[in-house]
């Protein structure tokens, strides 16, 4: 399992790249129909990834508490389906379902989308305030999978606490770690690491 770090190419205070994405079940949504009155919670994810799976649940309750807070919250899948059909959309549905994701699981098919946020692993987090401008780009928390230890957000659940206090945001965020976004052959960022 390759534990690759995201590389954050939006800067703290930039907006949020627009969007139009479907769910599996053909529903379009777009970044102003998902943002709540406090913010928007981003995140990069996929049905496959150990580290999203170590994660997954938390997230859902997290998503719930932050929901109330006036945040919403989706979930985007870009990964290459062909080489990993694990990922299809016909599988996010049940996998968001299984871990109690009461948010959009939305399918980036043209990877644009993760491109245009910089995103780099699954999962990746970004955290938007009120005005859909970047807060916090950074990991859930310190766990990670096979540590025995029990995700809960921590980092990401002070983020949240901060932005709604109107605090500064936090400098030096440590970043999101996971399996890196499966690329197409040739349709690979400019920040993707090569060997």
């Amino acid at each position: 399992m390759a534990e690759v770090q995201s590389t954050f190419s939006l800067r703290t205070g930039e907006a949020a790249p627009e969007f139009q994405l479907s769910a599996p079940d053909g529903t379009l949504h777009s970044l102003q129909t998902l943002r709540g009155n406090g913010g928007l919670l981003v995140v990069f994810a996929c049905n496959h990834c150990p580290f999203v799976i170590h994660l997954a649940d938390a997230l859902g309750s997290l998503a719930a508490e932050i929901e109330s807070e006036g945040i919403g919250t989706v979930a985007i899948n870009s990964n290459d389906i062909e080489k990993y059909p694990a990922d299809a959309p016909d599988r996010m549905a049940v996998f968001a379902a299984g871990r109690g994701w009461n948010f959009p699981y939305l399918f980036d098919e043209t990877q644009e989308v993760a491109k245009a946020y910089g995103a780099a692993c699954t999962p990746d987090f970004f955290l938007f305030d009120h005005e859909l401008r970047l807060y916090y780009a950074g990991q859930f928390d310190g766990t990670r999978p096979g540590s025995g230890r029990t995700p809960t957000g921590d980092d990401l659940r002070a983020a949240v606490a901060g932005m709604l206090a109107g605090q500064e945001p936090p400098e030096r965020p440590f970043p999101s770690s996971g399996c890196n976004i499966k690329w197409r052959p040739g349709g690979e960022p400019n920040y993707f690491p090569r060997a």
